[in-house]
């Protein structure tokens, strides 16, 4: 059974520095990922985590997909989050960065835990955030947050009786997937010819949009939003890659959707635009 979580988790903003003077500085074995198929963000981590090739040196827990606490938290989590925070009484949710030398929580803020496994634990994996790219890949996630992700959700939670309404926030979506639709057209990923922490943004709001927000937008917006060729041969071709598709569990995602919508969903596509892969993490 699904759960909504009934207190928003205290933003824990603790950063991986680069020298031990940080108190948290980057060295391998100490830290620790907890991560739930169910939630975007940690798919985005999952993701970044592989293309880094960070198994052994941020280990990752994969928790169930649904919370086992009815604040939707897992009782697992709940002595990081009690020694991070005095008395703290709301849910013990994921992800959360860990630190196993003190017991404690270093992050739960999504955006600084990407970029800290990105700078500070890169290794021989891909540059994820090159130097001088910093603001397009801020700007890109912008876009993907305000303008395909919430412009979807507040399309369907308007539903198709208010027409004008509703076509303000799809004008939005469709121009967002314009603009990566053209990017798309003339490179093999966002900013040029190698994946950055950008292409990690892009994946993840594609499968939102194809697996979940589908289900809040009717089937004519549906047609156009399928209308990006290059954008969903681009979803497809990443997610055949490993370090993409094997975290990617459907159900679970949906599942987390539904805990926490409360939009008024529309007719929806009866189709998904890209054949994501069947498999399951775990």
């Amino acid at each position: 059974m699904s759960v909504t979580p009934s207190v928003v988790a205290p933003p824990f903003r603790g950063r991986i520095g680069c020298d031990v003077r940080s108190g948290h500085y980057a060295v391998p074995h100490r830290y620790r990922l907890h991560l739930t198929p169910s939630s975007p963000g940690c798919l985005g981590i999952a993701v970044t985590h592989s293309l880094l090739g960070l198994d052994e040196t941020v280990p990752l827990t994969l928790l169930p997909a649904t919370p086992d606490t009815a604040d939707g938290g897992y009782t697992s989590l709940r002595p990081l989050y009690e020694a991070s925070a005095h008395q703290y009484a709301g849910p013990a949710a994921a992800p959360v960065l860990g630190d196993d030398w003190t017991g404690r929580i270093v992050s739960t803020h999504v955006p600084d835990i990407l970029r800290d496994l990105a700078l500070r634990f890169r290794g021989d994996g891909p540059d994820l955030v090159p130097e001088g790219r910093e603001a397009e890949i801020e700007a890109i996630g912008d876009l993907c947050a305000r303008r395909v992700n919430r412009a979807a959700q507040h399309a369907g939670e308007l539903g198709l009786d208010e027409q004008a309404a509703h076509r303000d926030p799809l004008a939005v979506l469709f121009a967002a997937l314009g603009s990566l639709e053209r990017r798309l057209a003339r490179h093999d990923y966002v900013l040029g010819s190698a994946p950055t922490a950008a292409d990690v943004q892009v994946w993840v709001t594609l499968v939102q949009l194809d697996t979940v927000h589908r289900w809040h937008l009717d089937a004519a917006a549906m047609d156009r939003v399928a209308d990006h060729p290059a954008l969903w041969s681009y979803a497809q071709r990443l997610a055949r890659q490993a370090e993409f598709g094997r975290h990617l569990d459907i159900d679970a995602l949906a599942a987390g959707h539904r805990a926490h919508c409360r939009g008024r969903e529309a007719a929806g596509g009866a189709i998904r635009i890209v054949d994501w892969p069947s498999r399951r993490v775990g």
